[in-house]
């Protein structure tokens, strides 16, 4: 379809241009929704991938990555500041974010699972990780040459998607619907801005979180007790799959697409337990990986 007159202008402007014209135009909310998608592609601003937001943000991951470092052995542990040491002064906290750091088309994939809406949140590989490429083919994969004789760099390499990827599946939405794009396209007002969904859980929640950064990590830590049932048995499907359930229940989409005040703290539970049971898992995936070394 072709774009309108002033789709064609604002590729043709520059930065400077777009910016002045967002402040003095006023547009309907659908025409303004295209108008700045197409301002920031002519800027070089719009980023565009299958899940163009990263799970949990930056903070979430480094919470789940030093939460996992707590609980971990002293025997694994050892291996693990073994590998680090490939990369002095790399720890499990700041590795946490190098998968998306360095996501490129050909691993985008491998971040979320998309499972079907009316399907009861059941995994299938043959329908939703075809030749592995999910989250869940993709933790698989990764944990298996951190569990094998392959050189200390490959194995290092694992680490980070290992650590990375286990706190994705644990991100409710990425193992949401491939109609909304994993809430992508659940656009909404929160915390006093225009966000979507997707956002929302991967970091607003994080951010807003009262106290801060330690204060959740501090809940995290309580919560390991009602947690530690999840046992190592479990695997990444069925992580995927309890995410899907949460992205199911009802009240999970923010009605009338705006955050009420109940909403923080009514699912701030669910928060906890989803970055703890992370932090768990990826504790028992590493002792798992790591026990022969």
């Amino acid at each position: 379809m072709a774009g309108t007159d002033t789709d064609r202008r604002i590729r043709q402007a520059n930065p400077q241009t777009i910016m002045t014209k967002l402040r003095t135009l006023v547009l309907s909310p659908r025409r303004l929704s295209r108008w700045i998608t197409s301002a920031l592609a002519a800027a070089g601003l719009l980023v565009t991938s299958p899940r163009a937001a990263w799970a949990w943000g930056a903070e979430g991951h480094q919470l789940i990555a030093r939460y996992a470092q707590h609980h971990l052995s002293a025997k694994a542990l050892a291996e693990v500041h073994r590998l680090l040491a490939l990369e002095p002064g790399a720890t499990l906290a700041s590795i946490s974010t190098w998968a998306d750091e360095t996501r490129t088309p050909a691993t985008a994939a491998w971040h979320y699972v998309n499972l079907p809406r009316d399907g009861a949140c059941h995994f299938e590989a043959a329908a939703s990780c075809v030749d592995g490429n999910c989250v869940v083919g993709a933790i698989e994969r990764q944990l298996a040459v951190l569990a094998s004789k392959a050189d200390d760099a490959e194995r290092l390499k694992a680490l980070k998607y290992v650590v990375h990827l286990v706190g994705d599946v644990y991100q409710p939405l990425h193992g949401g619907f491939a109609d909304d794009r994993g809430g992508n396209l659940y656009q909404l007002q929160a915390f006093g801005r225009g966000t979507n969904l997707h956002a929302l859980w991967d970091s607003a929640l994080i951010e807003h979180w009262p106290g801060g950064g330690e204060a959740l990590l501090a809940a995290m830590n309580a919560e390991s007790p009602a947690v530690t049932s999840s046992t190592a048995t479990d695997t990444p499907a069925r992580w995927a799959e309890a995410s899907c359930r949460i992205v199911s229940a009802a009240g999970f989409y923010p009605e009338g697409h705006v955050l009420g005040d109940g909403y923080p703290a009514q699912w701030a539970g669910v928060l906890v337990q989803q970055l703890a049971r992370a932090g768990m898992q990826l504790t028992a995936a590493l002792e798992t990986a790591l026990a022969g070394r």
